[in-house]
């Protein structure tokens, strides 16, 4: 029996609430900071933080000059992703492994002809075509090999994958790609500069009151939070999601 007052409510659904919560948030602020222009505001100096931390080549761009450590952040980043694709395909395991790997060898040999020439092109919709590609050639070999058990059913999956259009990420999915981004970030920062971005932009708290309790002005909490979200952008650029 609950105890008076407390609920049913199973705590993987409150869990999933929650981040589905979190990347809103950070989806809203995201917004408003760019659409404000903050940028200009972001460049000047924060008593916080050193700005020369503030200064980098985007993530992507770092890939395409072969850099090994950019390259790390962005399978962190995207592979996670990739492997939810996969099983939205109907794979899991080690083939959904080696379907991630295809993908980002794929991606390792065509990045340089990755281009944003027409709205709405972005770098997640450009690995999804590459990751349902993979998919379709996954179940081509499996149905070119009459002897591989359950060559049938890779047929019928093909079909289904060839016909049927690619879902739509889930807010799960976008929000585990929000919670990495911010894991990228997060060690550039001193504690109480992420704690006034977390609490302002995340916990959606007032501006004033996290100033009274860190002991500083609200403009230096409106500075911390836009100083966050500029270096997000400035480390990921288009790789995070509109």
């Amino acid at each position: 029996m609950l105890p008076a007052g407390a609920t049913s409510e199973h705590p993987a659904k409150s869990c999933l609430e929650n981040r589905r919560s979190t990347a809103d948030s950070l989806r809203a602020a995201l917004e408003v900071w760019f659409c404000r222009s903050l940028l200009p505001a972001c460049r000047r100096m924060v008593i916080m933080d050193p700005p020369d931390k503030l200064t980098s080549v985007t993530l992507l761009q770092r890939v395409r000059d072969r850099d090994e450590e950019a390259w790390r952040r962005l399978v962190h980043l995207y592979g996670p992703l990739v492997i939810r694709w996969c099983g939205h395909g109907g794979v899991s395991g080690q083939d959904a492994d080696d379907i991630q790997q295809e993908v980002f060898q794929a991606v390792a040999t065509g990045l340089d002809t990755f281009r944003r020439d027409r709205e709405g092109d972005t770098f997640r919709g450009w690995l999804r075509s590459i990751t349902r590609n993979k998919l379709l050639d996954h179940y081509r070999r499996r149905e070119k090999n009459p002897e591989a058990q359950g060559g049938t059913d890779a047929y019928r999956q093909l079909q289904h994958l060839a016909d049927q259009p690619w879902p739509d990420d889930t807010a799960d999915d976008l929000s585990g790609l929000y919670h990495r981004a911010l894991e990228l970030v997060k060690g550039e920062f001193e504690p109480r500069t992420w704690e006034a971005f977390w609490r302002v932009a995340v916990d959606g708290q007032s501006p004033d009151l996290i100033a009274a309790d860190l002991g500083v002005t609200p403009a230096a909490i409106r500075k911390a939070k836009s100083r966050v979200l500029h270096r997000l952008r400035a480390e990921l650029g288009d790789l995070l999601p509109s």
